[in-house]
């Protein structure tokens, strides 16, 4: 799709939904024939604008597409470096191998903040390589962040992006988004939203993480995941309606950034006691199972790495790095 295109379409932007413009006004705006701009308007009908025609009044742009796209995204976006390249794949099998295989083949090239977003994944995976089921009309994505920091402040980077994710739920949909330990948003029993972590590193400093997003937002999940659907939710199920994934992405992206940066200036305790605030874990009885054993206790905390301290049942504290917690 070549920028041309996007330029029509900002044409269309300016002049208001609804609102005609000629097509020689295009023409002579964009330095292109006549011709020229209908097709780029089909391009845009063939990605879902509807856009009418009338000999003479012109064309007028009378609904979006409801695709992810990049331009859509950006209309709403107010970061400074995450988002600001953006890449968009209509079906890939996963956003983060995509993102794997873009850092291996031009490296240097990636830009940090780098986004990929796809409107479905057919590969998708989870936490301890668990299916990650992607449907259309979710927000499946992969951020690239390049932080020189520690390997031991990996959770302060996951953790930036879970509060994100929760403020962003809570405050533009009312919903009562918590956060389930480690990196699951929850709204009420029910999984609404994952994110998971990949990283490379030169010794002990971090080169690269992969912050792979997977959000339920525009879809029926009885309708299309039957099997899991008194586990997981979406946020049009929980509101009854659709809502606008674009501007909902952008500001997730900007609440990102937001946090992102204060992991970079090591301004962390703030996030740690807003990720306690948050949390649906703490102070609950759970049930924890690693790959060694399970056992059972009250979640008291988290530490400064993101392990989740239990006092266990026999009455020792058990500092779990990795595992399933499941609620009791």
């Amino acid at each position: 799709m070549t920028q041309t295109v996007f330029d029509v379409l900002r044409i269309f932007d300016e002049t208001g939904i609804g609102n005609p413009v000629p097509g020689e006004v295009i023409s002579a705006r964009l330095g292109i024939t006549r011709t020229a701009v209908w097709k780029y308007v089909n391009l845009l009908r063939g990605i879902g604008y509807c856009i009418d025609a009338s000999p003479k009044t012109g064309y007028s742009l009378r609904k979006r597409t409801w695709l992810l796209l990049p331009y859509e995204v950006k209309r709403f976006l107010k970061t400074h470096i995450i988002g600001q390249e953006m890449h968009h794949f209509e079906q890939v099998s996963s956003t983060n191998a995509l993102a794997r295989q873009m850092l291996h083949e031009v490296g240097d090239e990636v830009q940090p903040g780098t986004v990929l977003i796809a409107e479905q994944q057919t590969g998708g995976l989870g936490r301890m390589n668990r299916v990650w089921m992607s449907p259309e009309g979710g927000i499946w994505a992969t951020i690239v962040v390049m932080p020189k920091l520690s390997v031991d402040q990996t959770f302060s980077i996951m953790m930036a992006g879970s509060l994100a994710l929760t403020r962003v739920i809570r405050h533009e949909f009312g919903l009562s988004a918590l956060i389930k330990w480690p990196n699951d948003v929850f709204i009420s029993d029910k999984k609404v939203a994952g994110m998971t972590l990949e990283l490379a590193a030169d010794k002990d400093i971090l080169r690269y993480c992969l912050i792979g997003v997977g959000i339920d937002v525009n879809f029926s999940v009885e309708r299309t995941m039957p099997s899991i659907s008194k586990l997981v939710t979406s946020i049009s199920d929980e509101l009854g309606r659709e809502v606008e994934r674009a501007e909902f992405f952008a500001k997730f992206l900007k609440e990102f950034e937001r946090r992102y940066q204060m992991v970079l200036r090591g301004e962390t305790e703030p996030l740690f006691r807003e990720w306690r605030s948050l949390s649906c874990t703490l102070h609950r009885r759970v049930r924890i199972q690693t790959t060694k054993e399970g056992f059972k206790g009250e979640a008291i905390d988290i530490n400064e790495h993101g392990a989740l301290l239990v006092l266990r049942d026999e009455g020792e504290v058990e500092c779990v790095i990795a595992g399933d917690c499941f609620i009791l």
